[in-house]
């Protein structure tokens, strides 16, 4: 099935594929957010597959008790337990995934006080607690891109429409609505922040809840600026004089083209969500202790400069991340920019 594109769309493709670097920073972007949805498939310490006395078993979907492998207990089977693997290699056989420790396993035989060197069983060492920091990068990337992602679309979708409703009213709307986002805008977020999470339990949903008070606001002005001026066009008149309601104007007239400048800012607030989600956890405002965070893993390489390889395993993966979502975004500009698609 051909997609029917306009030539308008067929040119802003045709930029952004020829903006080489945004193009393959998006190819990256997408392959690495793509193999980390499958993160319990990469680095966990469940087998992908076992077999046990003819019978196929799979630990990483499904919980299985110990008797199943001939242990003693009903409780969760430990396939970690050396008696337990013994059982299993006596009886069958079975398959791990690339990396046996999953972001909140913590390895009991290192041997060496934590945090650990990288070594042939933890490629990149472990943190303070004994948990491999590869299996925390891979899940802590995923919970970042998808916790930003999250973000992202919400705050835009708010932003959005209370832009077009500010920007296609105007009048005493917009005036009384910029004095309101000028009051908000000036509050204390990193306080209320600190006030919020005394009170509760941070959590996923309630620190995507609390960044999105505040996140809202962020495309309000380009799309506010794009209604005002697009209100008064002639198609706009003629729109009206034909009987249109406001609403179908708004959403078939004005808003296709503000979305315009607003799809140029996306990929920066998602960086934008993704670096504020890092500073809450470095901070240790973030996420529950535990979580697979990059931010938790950068404070801990700032609190043990004796182990480099948390630093900089941290740094490494946020700045690569950053970099890929600045690169599409200037390629994303530079393809709805009309001076360079013409």
């Amino acid at each position: 099935m051909r997609l029917d594109l306009s030539p308008m769309t067929r040119r802003r493709l045709a930029a952004f594929r020829a903006n080489r670097r945004g193009f393959w920073s998006l190819i990256g972007f997408l392959v690495l957010f793509g193999v980390s949805l499958f993160a319990e498939f990469l680095a966990n310490d469940r087998p992908l597959l076992v077999s046990y006395d003819g019978r196929l078993y799979a630990p990483v979907v499904a919980d299985y008790p110990e008797t199943t492998f001939g242990g003693d207990f009903p409780t969760p089977a430990d396939y970690r337990d050396p008696y337990i693997a013994g059982k299993i290699a006596a009886h069958g056989w079975v398959v791990w995934p690339p990396v046996r420790f999953s972001y909140d396993t913590v390895n009991y035989d290192l041997g060496r006080p934590t945090p650990a060197p990288p070594s042939a069983v933890n490629w990149l060492g472990t943190d303070d607690q004994g948990r491999d920091v590869v299996a925390r990068l891979i899940y802590g990337f995923r919970i970042s891109v998808l916790f930003g992602l999250a973000l992202t679309l919400s705050s835009s979708a708010i932003g959005v429409a209370a832009g077009a409703v500010q920007g296609y009213l105007g009048g005493k709307v917009d005036l009384i609505f910029q004095r309101f986002l000028e009051i908000w805008g000036g509050l204390p977020q990193l306080f209320i922040l600190i006030i919020v999470t005394s009170m509760i339990v941070p959590g996923f949903w309630t620190l995507l809840i609390i960044l999105l008070l505040f996140g809202w606001t962020t495309l309000i002005g380009v799309v506010r600026a794009e209604f005002l001026r697009a209100r008064n066009f002639e198609y706009v008149r003629a729109a009206r004089a034909l009987g249109l309601s406001d609403v179908r104007i708004v959403v078939r007239h004005v808003l296709p083209n503000a979305m315009v400048a607003t799809i140029t800012f996306l990929p920066f607030v998602l960086s934008g969500a993704v670096v504020a989600l890092t500073s809450l956890d470095f901070l240790g405002l973030g996420l529950p202790p535990g979580s697979p965070s990059l931010g938790d893993l950068l404070r801990q390489g700032k609190e043990n400069l004796q182990a480099p390889w948390l630093g900089l395993s941290g740094f490494l993966v946020v700045a690569v991340l950053l970099s890929l979502l600045v690169f599409v975004g200037e390629a994303v500009r530079d393809a709805f920019d009309p001076r360079k698609t013409r």
